[in-house]
């Protein structure tokens, strides 16, 4: 679609507002699902992120890459195997998680970044001590749950003007790697930075009324609502990690928490920027 100069300004001024409202603030993105899949959409969602770095907003990127390390696991000849949704990490296991997320999908998004003008920082949650974890459970392995974030190393990036970008990965008291779910991982840094947005990308528009209909978005929740939605199993399956983490997010001081679907073009933008928004969000009245 063609603009004419006048129509590109008054974008830039009804975006003016939104600008105002994030300057300076900090936004966690939590980025996967077919967003990272896809070659188009990747470079889409960095070129998103660049923007919001270039107009002064401090973000945050928080990465998984389950997808990834299945292949590469078949690669090996190991088998995925999940319990509960969690995938079954053994030392070998471990060793693939940390070589994957932390030193190929992680500098792959540093790469694209500054190549697209912006100014990026790989990080896992090992440097830095960034996500002190213990064992989850002997039946999973080297599986984490998070103990404290100590998110100074992120602030430190921050303060110096680059975009941290963070792999969930962390570590114990040992110095033992642990894989960490990227969803529970962004939350609590969200959390742990105060930040003003969560943002929580996925493969679905929202939270549906009903599942089997994109017409029953439900646009905005009330954390003190989000039991009955879960009670009436209109929050189930995959979703219910999902809102527990936007849940818990509010709950420890984050302004405001987005579930939106990466896979459309400027979902980013459209969420920050606009006074359409995309997705759901979770608040706390």
């Amino acid at each position: 679609m063609d603009l004419s100069n006048e129509q590109r300004a008054e974008i830039l001024v009804q975006a003016l507002p939104y600008i105002q409202k994030y300057y300076n603030k900090i936004i966690v993105i939590k980025y996967g699902g077919n967003a990272m899949l896809n070659d188009e959409l990747k470079k889409s969602v960095m070129r998103d992120i660049v923007l919001l770095s270039l107009i002064g907003i401090k973000v945050v990127l928080v990465h998984g890459g389950g997808p990834e390390i299945s292949d590469m696991l078949s690669k090996t000849g190991k088998e995925s195997k999940f319990i509960g949704g969690l995938r079954v990490t053994d030392g070998e296991t471990m060793d693939i998680v940390q070589m994957v997320l932390s030193g190929k999908i992680n500098k792959e998004l540093v790469s694209l970044i500054n190549s697209i003008g912006g100014s990026a920082v790989g990080l896992s949650g090992i440097d830095g001590a960034l996500i002190e974890t213990k064992q989850l459970c002997e039946e999973l392995g080297f599986v984490g749950e998070i103990v404290k974030i100590n998110s100074k190393i992120i602030t430190d990036v921050l303060e110096k003007g680059y975009i941290p970008v963070v792999s969930s990965i962390g570590c114990d008291s040992s110095g033992n790697a642990y894989n960490i779910n990227a969803d529970t991982a962004a939350a609590e840094i969200a959390s742990s930075l105060k930040a003003t947005s969560f943002i929580l990308m996925t493969d679905t528009i929202g939270l549906l009324n009903d599942k089997n209909d994109v017409n029953t978005l439900i646009p905005r929740v009330d954390i003190k609502e989000a039991p009955a939605l879960i009670e009436s199993g209109i929050v189930d399956g995959g979703m219910l990690p999902k809102v527990n983490c936007c849940i818990s997010a509010v709950e420890k001081g984050v302004d405001s928490v987005f579930i939106i679907d990466g896979r459309v073009p400027h979902s980013i933008l459209i969420e920050v920027l606009t006074d359409k928004g995309i997705g759901t969000m979770f608040y706390k009245q």
